[in-house]
């Protein structure tokens, strides 16, 4: 009889430590994901903050940031500001930033819809008569870490 209940609980045991074990299979259920973490540099001052938007489409970059998959409003340290988001899905994405100086959350412009605050785009996008592409901005990350450089421009 005792040798009998040894081997349940051994069994028991064993049922129970290959339940735990990770799997191949649980580990591929969702998608690899990362982060993507962008340095602005080139701020004329460190007053305000950096509003940064991870878009991962064309639709509504730059310009509407309820359309960015992800926003940060980050601070500026020695005219330098770190924006980081996570979790992001291996993918296309293209960030656009801005110079919010007077911390009112939207990028002020003047005449004819021209930007009085600074702004940027990752690959150093620029825009004729406008803001950048998405196609220009974008960039691929494998949905590990990934860090992006871009420098405000005023």
């Amino acid at each position: 009889m005792k040798l009998s209940m040894r081997r349940t609980v051994v069994v028991a045991a064993a049922v129970l430590a290959l339940a735990l074990l990770p799997t191949s299979r649980s580990s591929a259920v969702g998608p690899r994901t990362g982060s993507i973490t962008v340095l602005v540099a080139g701020l004329r001052s460190n007053g305000g903050q950096v509003d940064c938007a991870l878009y991962n489409s064309a639709k509504g970059y730059p310009s509407d940031a309820s359309a960015a998959l992800q926003r940060r409003f980050c601070p500026i340290d020695k005219s330098t500001s770190v924006c980081a988001f996570d979790p992001v899905p291996a993918g296309t994405y293209a960030v656009a930033c801005f110079h919010d100086e007077n911390k009112n959350g939207k990028l002020d412009t003047g005449l004819f819809g021209i930007p009085k605050e600074g702004v940027c785009a990752s690959n150093g996008a620029t825009g004729t008569l406008g803001p950048p592409s998405f196609h220009d901005a974008k960039f691929e990350t494998s949905g590990t870490p990934k860090d992006v450089s871009v420098r405000m421009k005023y």
